[in-house]
Formats: C-alpha cells, sequence, structure tokens
C-alpha cells in the first residue's frame, strides 16, 4: 500500500469519526423550554344550552354556566358570583328574541309573564299589539316573519270629479304609505317557521304600534285596501312616517296610479 492510500484512508477514517460524533448529539444543546402561557382570569356567566326560540317559555336545563374571559365580559351578562341562583330564578321567562346555543343570556332579552299571555309579555312599555287581515298578494308573498320591519301601504279607489278629462271619468287610484318601519309581532300566531321552511302565508298579521298609530291604523282599515311592504334588514334604525309626515314630505303632492301609469298630482297648499 502506497503512501498516498494511506493518506486517503487515514482522511476517510478522521470524518467518519467526526460525523458519528456529530449524529450522536452530544455536542447538542436542549432545546429551550417554551414560555407557559400566562392563564387569563375567567368568570362564570350564564349562556343558552340550546336553541331557545321567541316566545318559548325558558326551563332551567336549557341554561348552563360557562367560563368565559373576564376581560371580554359584557356587564349585562349574567354572573355567578353575582346571581348564583339564576338558574332556577330565570326558568319560567319567555323569550323575547331567539337565542342561540352558546350565546350568553342577558335579562332584556327575557320577559317574565307573571301570568300575562305571550304577547302582552313581550310588548314594549307604551305599546299596542294590533292584528288586522292580510293575504299571500298583501304580505310580500308570505316572506314576512315575526321580528320583520315592514311599511304599511294604503290603496284606495275614488270617483274621478273630471267626467270629461283624458280617462273620461275613470275612478282613480290612490297609493301611499301611512306608517313606516313597523315591527311585526306575529303572523297567525304562529312565530317560527313551518316544516323548515321560511315562507308562511298567513292571514292575519298582528303588529307593534304606537297608540297614535293604532287609530291611524283602524282609519286607514275603513278606507282602502292594507298592503304590507317588508323592508330590508339595515332600515330598521328609519324613523316612522305618520300620513302627516308624509304629506310635508310630498310638499303636497299625492301620487295617482291611472291604469297603471303614476301621475304626481298636487294638492292646494293653506
Amino acid at each position: 500500500m502506497n503512501t498516498a492510500r494511506i493518506v486517503v484512508l487515514v482522511i476517510a477514517l478522521g470524518a467518519g469519526g467526526v460525523a458519528a460524533y456529530l449524529a450522536s448529539g452530544f455536542d447538542n444543546k436542549p432545546a429551550p423550554a417554551l414560555p407557559v402561557a400566562e392563564k387569563l382570569p375567567t368568570i362564570e356567566i350564564l349562556i343558552a344550552k340550546n336553541d331557545i326560540q321567541l316566545g318559548q317559555a325558558v326551563k332551567p336545563e336549557d341554561l348552563q354556566w360557562q367560563a368565559w374571559p373576564a376581560a371580554t365580559a359584557s356587564s349585562a351578562f349574567i354572573r355567578r358570583d353575582s346571581r348564583p341562583e339564576a338558574q332556577t330564578q330565570i326558568a319560567g321567562s319567555i323569550a323575547r328574541v331567539p337565542l342561540m346555543q352558546g350565546e350568553p343570556i342577558r335579562d332584556q332579552k327575557l320577559v317574565k309573564a307573571d301570568g300575562s299571555g305571550f304577547m302582552a309579555a313581550i310588548l314594549p312599555s307604551g305599546m299596542r299589539a294590533v292584528s288586522t287581515e292580510i293575504s299571500a298578494e298583501t304580505a310580500a308573498g308570505g316572506f314576512i316573519l315575526p321580528n320583520d320591519r315592514v311599511d304599511i301601504v294604503l290603496t284606495r279607489r275614488l270617483k274621478n270629479p273630471d267626467t270629461n278629462g283624458p280617462t273620461g271619468g275613470n275612478d282613480l287610484i290612490l297609493s301611499e304609505i301611512i306608517l313606516t318601519n313597523i315591527r311585526v309581532l306575529a303572523i297567525d300566531q304562529a312565530p317560527k317557521e313551518k316544516d323548515g321552511q321560511t315562507a308562511v302565508i298567513g292571514k292575519t298579521v298582528t303588529l307593534e304600534l304606537k297608540p297614535d298609530q293604532v287609530a291611524t291604523l283602524s282609519a286607514a282599515r275603513q278606507g282602502g285596501t292594507l298592503q304590507l311592504a317588508l323592508r330590508s334588514i339595515v332600515d330598521v334604525n328609519a324613523t316612522e312616517l305618520t300620513i302627516e309626515d308624509q304629506a310635508v314630505k310630498r310638499s303636497g303632492g299625492i301620487n295617482v296610479i291611472r291604469y297603471g301609469v303614476q301621475v304626481r298630482q298636487l294638492t292646494s297648499q293653506k
């Protein structure tokens, strides 16, 4: 064996030894310990254990206590440290709005019936529940459900005094919005979905009205046909308009529909 082969062999053996040494992990430092996550302070709040439907009486088994981060807990939540008996105290209350499983319970979403019926229990103070007849044609094809907001349209047929006019004395059809942004309380006393469908065609709608709006609706019901126009959910903060408000907004004019053609007709100004 010549000298060159001996040198190559020595180098190979040396490299193999170094590789074996490194692979043994003898020189590896232990992995640094992971920092322990700081435990956030929590409190126990009352949540819905099951879905609770609008108008449903709440039972103790529909509720449970759940740990919740204290920093994000609203003051409106029901806390176990301040109301340990809330689970049984709330039993029998009626849900003013649907509650989803896991949703924190708030007193504002529940009401104690105290012997009153469901409708009297969910009505806010100062408001009235008034029912009126509807049909599929006058109620957005059945797509209006409880808690939706609607405008109420009054359509009247009037005799045309202008017998020699272009319409030849045909009746005038007047249509106007008499109330806006009205909350629907119930459809045929069934404030729920039916057979999984979101469209329930009823014959009677119950509306939430102010006392002065009750008189407006009652008078309009005797003077023509009422129709409900479904509002977008983003318009719930709009201001209700009365007949007088709309008269000012229209600057003394009304919309007259003659044979499907809308014509703006001005009224006399005082």
